[in-house]
């Protein structure tokens, strides 16, 4: 493995501290997080594989005979976008970019920040929504399609509930494995999936690229940013044309991908907004000295932009977000 330069430069601002991370002490720094994920993956895995846990109940008819829910009744189609497909795109996408970056950047060690905290990003989210699913879950639009319910009118008042109206899976006839999975509808694990790639390659763009800085950048920066976004919409949005879920799952996904793109994006990076300092990868050697939030950093930080002076600690000053001024001297 090639070494990577980590700055530490935690003890003196003003003195830029190079350190050579070998592989040996690479394992030896993040063996704990690669630890994590790998439990974490086989973990949301198993509990993905098993069936729902909750026993949901539900009608079918009115004692009239008119269907109670028409929602839970459009046709059984192939998604848009698979599973596998959405989770490699919010993965490669945002991994692209990373690497183009280094065109400028050339930092191994921002490669290392950024790509663990999209990694990050997405399993964390893949946790929490599986855990959802498979606790609360629902009806997935297309349930009836695949129950195939052994009931008729004439049946109506034999179930449970108010007037007998409500049923669970045991009157369905359809294959196990599609039930199941048509019982676990909220939150939407491809939403979830998709913002929280997608989303947090947009955060990372910024943070490079200055696009909400002091100064007013090129039009082509400011589509960049969405695009991403827009990728994420798009792809939660197809959700609705193949019938797998409901707006309020794509809702739920969409926002934990949000929350956890956000989350992961700050716990790699010294700021998520504050553009002097939403560039720079936090220390994990000597950890426990932390970032000062120094404006002498700014002289030695790796971004792709040059413009708007951001980086001259000679011309910035305030403490705009979640960034303190430090200024030993104030030029």
């Amino acid at each position: 493995m090639q070494q990577l330069d980590i700055d530490t430069a935690q003890t003196n601002p003003n003195r830029q501290i190079r350190e050579r991370m070998s592989f040996r002490i690479y394992l030896r720094t993040f063996w704990m997080d690669y630890l994590l994920m790998a439990i974490l993956g086989a973990l949301a895995l198993g509990v993905n594989i098993l069936g729902p846990a909750s026993n949901r109940i539900f009608p079918v008819y009115f004692r009239n005979g008119e269907i109670v829910n028409p929602e839970f009744s459009y046709p059984f189609r192939k998604n848009i976008i698979p599973s596998w497909l959405a989770g490699f795109l919010a993965f490669i996408v945002p991994f692209i970019f990373i690497m183009l970056m280094q065109i400028r950047i050339r930092s191994l060690n921002d490669v290392n920040t950024a790509t663990m905290g999209l990694i990050f990003s997405l399993l964390s989210t893949t946790v929490f929504q599986v855990f959802i699913k498979w606790l609360i879950g629902g009806l997935r639009p297309y349930f009836f399609s695949v129950c195939k319910p052994n009931i008729n009118v004439a049946s109506v008042g034999t179930g449970q509930g108010f007037y007998g109206l409500m049923f669970d899976r045991s009157i369905c006839t359809g294959d196990k494995k599609e039930i199941d999975y048509a019982l676990e509808t909220m939150p939407s694990g491809h939403s979830a999936i998709a913002f929280s790639g997608f989303l947090y390659c947009s955060l990372y763009l910024n943070g490079k690229l200055k696009i909400f800085a002091n100064y007013r950048p090129q039009y082509w920066k400011f589509v960049l940013f969405f695009a991403p976004i827009l990728g994420a919409v798009l792809m939660a949005g197809s959700l609705t044309l193949d019938y797998y879920h409901h707006g309020y799952d794509i809702l739920a996904g969409s926002l934990i991908g949000i929350m956890f793109a956000f989350g992961s994006y700050r716990f790699q990076y010294a700021s998520v907004w504050d553009y002097r300092f939403n560039h720079i990868p936090l220390p994990r050697l000597e950890a426990d000295l932390g970032f000062d939030y120094h404006l002498d950093y700014l002289e030695n930080s790796l971004s792709g932009s040059r413009k708007g002076r951001w980086n001259d600690d000679r011309h910035i000053y305030g403490a705009p977000f979640d960034a303190i001024e430090t200024l030993s001297t104030l030029h």
